[in-house]
């Protein structure tokens, strides 16, 4: 039931990841009323669907904590579905602030995790490029950089295909004494770590878009403004190519040249195939979708959930986890006292 088209969107996106993932299973979680309906449209879906009747939906402006309290909303009881290991994972167009709350308290995070990350994946001048953290945590400490670190490691290779991705550690230079202390800590400790050979070193804000690493890493306030901050560059550059290219009747017929180019740029830069935002660190799968998405985009959500489920993207975290715990243990014990360094459920 979440995102500004819901139903909708929701289960027209679901009909066409459905032609992808013919094995996969769905548990549906909203008003059964409105999802029927539009589940008769596509027969080879409905069949591999559950509905499970919710009453309550959590709005956009709605507070987590307001949200918490709402046991018999269709996020709350998908995410419950995913706690009780009825669904493998949980994919939803809602509310960012109440999807995290929920998840962090029911779905819990994956033992040795201090802090769970919303990671993305964005376009580069080499391929796509996966960061993290895009918001959760405003304020980092070298342990969570670290677990960052390994995060963005499993997710390039469970969802980008990479065998061996390269990782940056975003900062304001590249020299080694750049930085503060949770920085330098934590690129102390990568070096030394069994991703030590994948780890690049610090980027800067040009790096992301230039793709010098496959993963970079960062606090949820530097991330969340680099992202926000790419964001409106694309669509800078479209609202003034549209404005050169109608500018005149040259070039109108300029534009009619440079076609088949530009539509080749559109297909590369479409939001709709870097939508899904996935909450990693969490027992359990759990992706947020643009809520002002359309179906095609819903479908790329879906499509990241089924990557992290086959190919088992948590069993793989615990192993890198348990490859790296105890590494530095004293010197990211001492950053901290320093102060420094399947099957889904879709609802709402």
């Amino acid at each position: 039931m979440g995102g500004d088209h819901a139903p909708d969107i929701v289960v027209e996106g679901l009909a066409i990841a459905g032609e992808r993932h013919p094995e996969a299973r769905f548990l549906l979680v909203g008003d059964q009323a409105r999802i029927n309906p539009l589940l008769m449209r596509h027969a080879r879906v409905r069949a591999a669907c559950t509905v499970r009747h919710a009453d309550e939906v959590i709005g956009n402006d709605l507070k987590p904590t307001a949200a918490l309290r709402l046991r018999g909303a269709s996020m709350r009881v998908a995410i419950d579905a995913v706690a009780a290991s009825e669904a493998a994972g949980v994919v939803t167009a809602g509310n960012t602030g109440a999807l995290l709350a929920l998840a962090k308290i029911i779905i819990k995070t994956l033992p040795g995790i201090d802090r769970p990350a919303i990671a993305g994946i964005g376009p580069s001048a080499r391929g796509d490029v996966v960061m993290l953290d895009l918001g959760a945590n405003i304020t980092c400490d070298a342990r969570n950089l670290v677990e960052f670190a390994v995060m963005g490691d499993v997710f390039a290779r469970t969802v980008l295909g990479l065998t061996a991705p390269t990782i940056g550690l975003l900062n304001v230079g590249s020299e080694e004494m750049k930085g503060d202390d949770s920085l330098r800590g934590a690129a102390e400790v990568l070096k030394a770590s069994h991703i030590g050979p994948q780890f690049y070193g610090f980027i800067e804000g040009h790096d992301i878009g230039a793709g010098t690493t496959d993963v970079v890493v960062t606090d949820g306030f530097s991330g969340n403004v680099a992202m926000k901050t790419g964001e409106g560059a694309l669509r800078l550059i479209g609202e003034l190519l549209r404005q050169v290219f109608s500018s005149s009747l040259a070039a109108k017929l300029g534009y009619l040249l440079a076609r088949p180019g530009l539509e080749r740029l559109r297909e590369f830069l479409d939001p709709r195939r870097y939508n899904g935002a996935v909450m990693l660190g969490l027992n359990g799968v759990v992706v947020k979708s643009h809520g002002g998405t359309d179906a095609e985009g819903f479908a790329h959500a879906m499509d990241v959930a089924m990557d992290m489920v086959v190919h088992r993207f948590n069993d793989r975290m615990r192993e890198g986890l348990a490859r790296i715990v105890g590494l530095n243990a004293a010197a990211l014990s001492k950053d901290q006292d320093d102060g420094g360094a399947a099957r889904l459920a879709t609802a709402r």
